[in-house]
């Protein structure tokens, strides 16, 4: 299991920060799980996850067409 930071998080999903945690507040994208006081982190592994299912989604559309 891996943390990465917010900034990777934006790299892998090409997503920007407001967008993340609108997601976030919206319970459609993992959450950051706290690593002190003042530092968040996601677990890899649930972002892959999610970028996934949006690649499932996309194929399953395209079926339908």
């Amino acid at each position: 299991m891996r943390i990465i930071r917010l900034k990777e998080v934006m790299d892998s999903t090409g997503l920007g920060r407001s967008t993340i945690y609108k997601y976030i507040g919206e319970g459609t994208f993992p959450r950051q799980v706290s690593l002190g006081d003042r530092c968040m982190g996601f677990i890899e592994s649930e972002v892959q996850d999610w970028i996934l299912a949006r690649i499932e989604e996309r194929d399953q559309g395209e079926a339908f067409v």
